[in-house]
């Protein structure tokens, strides 16, 4: 077969007027705001490309009061992070200095 040479291919599969298109429905979050002190925070351990990647949450805090949080923790602990979706992400394995840094907001953790 030739390069650059386009196959005419019709393989006759005929959808009539009784098929119909599906729908999925979207995924449906807990976007309630609550305080710190009703929240069940865990944490999650990850490697990614090789480094160790500690994850906290599910937080259901606005947008900015999550990024705020996220400033003073960085700052407080000396180390990158990141906010997806529920979740906070912060590098490397300080799961207990964020513990203390999180009780200290107000927050509960699940045991």
């Amino acid at each position: 077969m030739s390069r650059g040479k386009k196959l005419d291919l019709n393989i006759g599969a005929d959808f009539g007027s009784d098929w119909q298109e599906v729908k999925i429905a979207p995924k449906k979050t807990k976007t309630e705001v609550t305080e710190p002190s009703k929240h069940q925070l865990h944490f999650q351990k990850e490697k990614r490309r090789g480094k160790v990647v500690t994850l906290v949450g599910p937080l259901h805090i606005s947008k900015d009061d999550a990024k705020a949080l996220l400033k003073k923790l960085k700052k407080k602990l000396g180390t990158g992070g990141n906010i997806k979706e529920e979740f906070m992400e912060f590098q490397g394995d300080i799961q207990p200095r964020l513990r203390e840094l999180f009780i200290a907001e107000g927050y509960r953790f699940k045991r």
